[in-house]
């Protein structure tokens, strides 16, 4: 198999990787072989996923946007992904350019892509961490080297919490975090779920999918996702599926795939 220019030294090219499986179904180009064909697997049961991934940036966009507007100038976005057009420092910087962004990803093409991305943006940097160790986040030199964590601070937690599984305790891990901010902080959230989802059969098959990466994907229902925000007063209209947070064009017009999913944003008091 050959190893691309851009490739990180060490990583295995051997296994896909949830974030460069999302990095294809966004139409990006950093991404191996044996993660396309896995998101090709994947998308053999749900043909739309690329619809959804494009739905949950779009709500991410949409929150960043809020969280800026209501005065937020901090931004930790865990599980960032590989970067592409629209995100969040590009969103929260156009808005006031002296917002400040944190990513954090442990997947070393995300992080390798995401610092050539910022090279020169001095109110953004990248962490090689896990969301599985808050600590590792918290204490790291760029999240204490940026970010005032006496200040109000956006969290971002788009579309990762599905990929850890129960026995990792998520629950608890968000609560360090949410322990760990100033009042007046934010927490956003997306989440996979069968509830909502047109043919919830069709969306086991990508579970199984999932199941020969490193990170399985973990389905939860509404109330298990509602969990995440205790600590948290929900901003309007709540937890609900993507589409229907604060919508820029009417719901129904969405494709049904894009309902399986629920998406919030929670305000510490």
């Amino acid at each position: 198999m050959d190893r691309p220019a851009w490739a990180p030294p060490g990583i295995d090219i051997s296994k896909p990787s949830v974030s460069r499986m999302y990095d294809f179904y966004l139409g990006g180009s950093h991404n191996f072989e044996v993660d396309r064909e896995a998101a090709r697997k994947a998308m053999e049961f749900m043909p739309g996923l690329p619809k959804v991934m494009q739905a949950n940036r779009a709500f991410m966009r949409r929150a960043v946007r809020f969280a800026a507007e209501s005065g937020i100038t901090q931004f930790l976005d865990i599980g960032s992904g590989i970067p592409t057009f629209g995100n969040v420092h590009e969103v929260v910087q156009a808005a006031n350019p002296r917002a400040k962004v944190v990513y954090v990803d442990h997947d070393p093409v995300a992080v390798e892509h995401s610092r050539a991305v910022l090279a020169g943006n001095e109110g953004a940097t990248v962490v090689a961490a896990d969301l599985r160790n808050p600590q590792e986040i918290l204490n790291s030199p760029e999240v204490k080297g940026l970010l005032d964590l006496e200040q109000p601070v956006a969290l971002l937690l788009v579309a990762i919490l599905h990929f850890v599984q129960d026995a990792d305790e998520p629950y608890a891990a968000v609560a360090e975090l949410r322990d760990a901010l100033a009042p007046g902080s934010l927490l956003v959230v997306t989440h996979a779920s069968y509830e909502g989802m047109p043919a919830p059969e069709q969306g086991a098959g990508t579970v199984g999918v999932y199941e020969k990466t490193r990170n399985p994907l973990v389905m939860r229902t509404r109330d298990e996702i509602a969990r995440f925000f205790e600590g948290y007063e929900m901003v309007e209209p709540g937890l609900v599926q993507m589409p229907h947070w604060r919508p820029e064009t009417p719901p129904e017009q969405e494709d049904p795939i894009t309902f399986s999913g629920y998406a919030g944003v929670g305000r510490t008091a």
